[in-house]
């Protein structure tokens, strides 16, 4: 069985192509995550991610291992559509350059990094921000963030840090946000992938769903962690 839609928890799953995605988030706005399998396994125990997730427009189904537990336990098909593919086929559209573009980064380094790449790529205007370590005060109330997404007016938000407070940060934009179609895309380390910062999944590698087995490899002390969480999913599928 297959559909369009998949409500998981109360999370917004879109099992559509990359062009449909992107042409509700430009003409609609709203918010896009990509939960990882790690995360969606502790929905339950971490109440502000999990409204953050339900609060958000689209998922996208970057997990693998939740789209074969959904064909598992739930007889539901879906096509893969992960972040590292999102961003592909993001920076490889011709529309989303002309747009104003504020790349939300965890470091100076990275931010520079990813601002040289992204002007690479010819996008119009972008328009960086480095992120504080957010604890839960700044992550609702970012007054900096703020001030400069009124000042420059970004059609596009990019946030590049990671899983579980981008989330949190991109509601708190959205809400305080005057212009609610602006489009604020939640893909972590997404961009860290061609820029060369993480380890290259590789389009194969994430077909086949071991892009996480790449990046295991790539530092594996920090990732062993995820991959076991990752298996307390299965819980809320019984």
């Amino acid at each position: 069985m297959s559909s369009n839609i998949i409500n998981f928890e109360g999370i917004k799953f879109y099992n559509y192509s990359f062009d449909k995605i992107l042409k509700k988030m430009i003409t609609k706005g709203g918010i896009l995550v990509a939960p990882a399998a790690s995360s969606l396994s502790k929905i339950h125990e971490k109440k502000d991610y999990f409204n953050a997730l339900k609060s958000s427009q689209v998922a996208i189904f970057d997990s693998g291992f939740f789209c074969i537990l959904l064909r598992v336990f739930k007889n539901i098909k879906v096509k893969k559509l992960s972040g590292y593919l999102f961003m592909k086929y993001f920076l490889e559209t011709a529309i989303v350059k002309k747009k104003i573009l504020l790349s939300i980064n965890p470091s100076p380094s990275e931010g520079k990094k990813n601002l040289k790449f992204l002007n690479s790529k010819k996008f119009k205007l972008v328009f960086n921000y480095t992120a504080p370590n957010y604890d839960k005060s700044n992550l609702l109330n970012d007054k900096k963030l703020f001030n400069l997404i009124d000042k420059i007016k970004p059609e596009i938000i990019l946030i590049n840090i990671g899983g579980e407070k981008q989330e949190i940060l991109a509601y708190n934009i959205y809400k305080n946000s005057k212009d609610k179609k602006i489009s604020i895309l939640c893909l972590g380390a997404a961009i860290a992938f061609f820029t060369g910062e993480q380890p290259r999944i590789g389009s194969v590698s994430d077909k086949i769903y071991l892009g996480w087995f790449v990046r295991w490899i790539g530092s594996p002390i920090k990732y062993w962690p995820r991959v076991i969480s990752s298996f307390k999913l299965i819980k809320l599928f019984i």
